[in-house]
């Protein structure tokens, strides 16, 4: 069978592992890159992917050691995987096109779609066509620019950012948004990590993480909550591991077991091939799905108390005096936390807590870091604050080896919004734009990622522009996401791949092929190199090795400063002519209006770059008060009715984003297959359901519409008590538009109440 087609879904099940990584990790990596290109393009990526002059990793945005202190293959299974998916040899050319109908890739796989290979050419779908047919650059932008210039308003445009953008092309994508008239720039992170930005800038006044990867390795305690480290960014278990060997402990906090965090095999060392590797985690608390607020609520309840038994002892006055406000009150709320509503919300025993509370107590430095599981929830903002408050109360925040870490999961989602691509930047920034460029930003706040499919599903927005990512299956409520798409006048893609939102489309429809991250980028007879920003706050260049993938491609700053050329014209009057031929001239306007870029050009050239500093670290809270704020979050928890379960939507380990590799999930012993829902046995046999049983899964929301994914097999697995988890983007179906956290307007894709009915289709 050819790795091209679909594979066949033939569901075995094995026992989860019980370690990840290892020789096996690496035999994987090397099969999927020969597969998809030659042994000369996989050693020219591979050898380059995140060294100091080489490829930054288009996949997680887990930071790498220093420069100078890394390996030679400075990469993970998924990273190596990513890479070479971009890198591969495969193409998608005009004749494709011809042969496929819009109608019949809309019913293939996402598999499928992605496996075909790198776009080539320019491709345009027109009102009535059936087929995607060529179409030159200049009348790519032309047409685009038209309909851009036809709007009733700019607010009738979207300009979607997903987290692979590089920071050059994201300041200049916001700039020429807000020059034509509009803060309409959802982003990737809307839907991920929206609300730790959101309970980080209340609390401490900026949205990004405190701790570096020195920090990781030299905490003596580091809670993992509500992420898969294993699957989602494996370059942190090797962080972990360092962390282990300096003495450190790792408490996870999850509604699965992970293998990674149960022992990880670094396949880079010795005792990672042939030896037992490392046990990870010193505690697994097997919690309830959305406990993890209730469970940080009673960890501060019992600092309180061991304070009181033990004055001055437990806690950090000084820090609390010096650096926070609101204690007062959020110790009355919190003396209050009911040990009964605890158990209900987390499922774990007074004993449980109580051992992590004995390894809170031992820590001088304490580190938490968490992911969507978190994020996703309804009450992911008051849990984050929550968070903080826990961090505050012994001085865990500003200090070496302890803070806060939002582990984000794309390799430039926190470099895309330092850049400005946020529907709500303060006025602070939206004035420096003004004072570089000369022109009055719109200062109304634009739509996010859920309000813009709101705005299209109501013809409210009618163009949509996206670059980078999979818009229409990394959305939630996928009919209605799907049905907005189809609503607009022109939908157009800045992509390298084939993917869903080529199929689902406005109608006019545009593909606009661009570099990868992996190809050189020659303007002008020069190479240029792009940067990025990881989840640490590192700033640092990405240099393309490989020849591009077709003589028409074009970068995304070329495409980006094109459009805008044709768009605006000479008003404002903006050197996009400059920015494209000379990416030094974009570093060098960021530099003056981004604080912490000064001189640019020259700190990034350094080998790693440059870190952007904290001011948390440095003991300044950029808040109303000047100082951190401890905040009085209610208790609450989701409420699932009788006969059903709380679905968690979540990633293969075969898997980046929206796009899987192989129908497989080794680590939780999945194969050959993905319509798979994992539930405790216990609650199977509660519901009636055999493991192995073909069922719907079915989700109501209080507007009373029955939404449905449907066929998949029940399997047995060791989920905490009344929850499930399945894999997305095949699960997006389920989430409800509007159900969203409070505050940050995300998602909630961690928390879908679903029943579990016998399958409508027979078997």
């Amino acid at each position: 069978m050819s790795s091209i087609e679909d594979p066949s879904d033939e569901l075995s099940v094995t026992p989860p592992k019980t370690w990840a990584a290892g020789v096996p990790a690496v035999t994987h990596a090397l099969q999927y890159s020969l597969e998809q290109t030659s042994v000369r393009r996989t050693a020219l990526t591979l050898l380059n992917i995140n060294q100091a002059k080489g490829i930054d990793c288009p996949g997680c945005a887990w930071p790498e050691p220093a420069a100078g202190k890394r390996h030679l293959n400075e990469y993970c299974e998924n990273g190596a995987k990513h890479i070479t998916d971009e890198a591969t040899s495969r193409r998608v050319t005009r004749d494709f096109f011809r042969e496929h109908s819009i109608a019949e890739l809309d019913g293939k796989s996402d598999y499928w779609l992605n496996q075909q290979g790198r776009l080539t050419e320019p491709m345009v779908k027109r009102p009535g066509a059936t087929h995607y047919e060529p179409i030159d650059w200049n009348e790519a932008f032309g047409l685009l620019a038209q309909e851009l210039k036809a709007l009733a308003s700019p607010d009738e445009a979207l300009f979607y950012v997903s987290g692979r953008l590089n920071n050059e092309a994201a300041f200049l994508l916001q700039l020429f948004a807000r020059a034509y008239g509009t803060n309409n720039l959802p982003d990737c992170s809307n839907m991920c990590h929206e609300s730790s930005g959101f309970a980080m800038k209340e609390t401490l006044g900026t949205g990004k993480g405190s701790v570096s990867l020195d920090d990781i390795h030299y905490s003596d305690l580091i809670f993992v909550v509500g992420q898969n480290p294993g699957t989602n960014h494996p370059r942190m278990l090797s962080a972990l591991e360092q962390t282990k060997r300096n003495g450190g402990q790792v408490v996870a906090v999850n509604t699965l077991p992970e293998a990674g965090l149960m022992r990880f095999k670094n396949p880079q060392v010795p005792r990672g091939v042939i030896g037992k590797g490392t046990a990870i985690a010193d505690q697994f608390l097997h919690i309830r799905a959305g406990g993890d607020l209730a469970l940080f609520q009673a960890l501060n309840r019992m600092l309180l108390e061991a304070e009181d038994a033990a004055p001055d002892t437990v806690l950090d006055h000084r820090y609390i005096d010096t650096y926070s406000t609101g204690f007062a009150s959020f110790a009355e709320h919190t003396r209050k936390v009911s040990w009964d509503h605890v158990h209900e919300a987390t499922g774990l025993s007074r004993d449980e807590i109580g051992q992590v509370f004995d390894r809170v107590l031992g820590a001088k430095k304490i580190i938490v870091c968490w992911a969507m599981g978190l994020t996703q929830q309804k009450h992911g903002v008051p849990s984050i604050r929550e968070v903080i408050n826990f961090l505050m109360l012994r001085g865990n925040i500003g200090k070496p080896g302890a803070g806060v870490c939002p582990v984000r999961g794309h390799s430039n989602v926190q470099g895309d919004r330092t850049m400005g691509v946020w529907e709500q930047m303060p006025k602070e920034f939206l004035d420096a734009l003004e004072g570089e460029f000369g022109f009055t930003p719109p200062a109304r706040h634009g739509l996010d990622a859920v309000n813009g499919i709101r705005a299209m599903y109501e013809d409210r927005a009618k163009v949509f522009l996206g670059v980078a990512g999979n818009f229409v299956r990394a959305s939630p409520d996928s009919a209605v996401t799907e049905e907005a798409m189809r609503k607009c006048r022109l939908t157009a893609h800045i992509s390298t791949k084939l993917n869903r939102s080529h199929t689902v489309c406005g109608d006019t429809a545009l593909i606009l092929p661009t570099l990868g991250r992996s190809d050189k980028d020659v303007q002008n007879g020069v190479e240029q190199f792009i940067t990025v920003e990881d989840s640490m706050s590192d700033v640092h260049a990405s240099r393309g090795k490989l020849p591009p993938a077709s003589p028409q491609l074009l970068s995304e700053v070329a495409i980006i400063s094109r459009l805008a050329r044709r768009t605006l014209g000479a008003t404002p009057p903006l050197p996009w002519e400059d920015f494209e031929a000379d990416y030094d001239t974009i570093r060098d306007r960021i530099s003056r209006v981004i604080p912490g870029f000064e001189d640019f050009n020259a700190r990034v050239s350094e080998p790693g770059g440059f870190h952007l500093a904290n001011p948390v670290n440095q003991g300044s809270y950029p808040t109303p008060s000047g100082k951190a704020v401890f905040t009085c979050n209610e208790f609450t928890m989701p409420h699932v009715p009788k006969g059903h379960l709380l679905l968690q939507t979540l990633r293969s380990h075969d898997q980046w984003n929206t796009v899987w590799y192989a129908p497989n999930d080794r680590y939780r012993g999945i194969h050959n297959a993905r319509r798979v829902v994992l539930v405790n046995p216990a609650d199977l046999a509660e519901l009636g359901v055999a493991d192995g049983d073909m069922v719907d899964l079915v989700s109501i929301w209080h507007d009373g519409k029955e939404r449905r994914a449907e066929d998949f097999r029940a399997v047995s697995y060791p989920a905490s008590r009344g929850s499930a988890a399945a894999y997305y983007p095949e699960t997006n179906v389920l989430v409800p538009l509007d159900s969203v956290a409070d505050f940050s307007n995300c998602p909630t894709s961690k928390a879908v109440v679903v029943r579990l009915d016998p399958a409508r289709t027979p078997h």
